[in-house]
């Protein structure tokens, strides 16, 4: 996680994903549609940090399908991957796209970045 300021995500993080966002809610609904926008599904992942509250282990690649409901994210975003053939809600700060898009990545390490100030 990154812990210098970066001013170019800063500034694209403030006025994409909470532009006039005033409190938490209205951070959280910002970010989901920011990422719901940005993110093109599916894509592969890894994960790249292990969660109490998740069954990934480190390094384990799964596909992700979706953003979890905007409801099961407001306090953390969360998105739908397959697993063990069901589809379950994992916090996206514990992936790392694998090969996708660069709005894709981008968007994700925004995220990263978010959670990591």
């Amino acid at each position: 996680m990154p812990s210098d300021k970066d001013q170019e995500r800063e500034d694209r993080i403030h006025n994409e994903a909470i532009v006039d966002c005033y409190g938490e809610y209205e951070q959280a609904a910002g970010w989901h549609c920011y990422l719901e926008d940005r993110l093109t599904f599916p894509f592969k992942a890894k994960c790249i940090r292990v969660r109490t509250i998740s069954p990934l282990k480190f390094g384990e690649v799964v596909e992700v399908t979706n953003m979890a409901d905007q409801d099961d994210c407001l306090h953390e975003m969360f998105v739908i991957i397959r697993f063990m053939d069901r589809r379950l809600a994992v916090p996206l700060v514990q992936l790392q796209p694998i090969d996708a898009d660069e709005s894709t990545t981008e968007a994700v390490e925004d995220w990263h970045y978010w959670m990591g100030r």
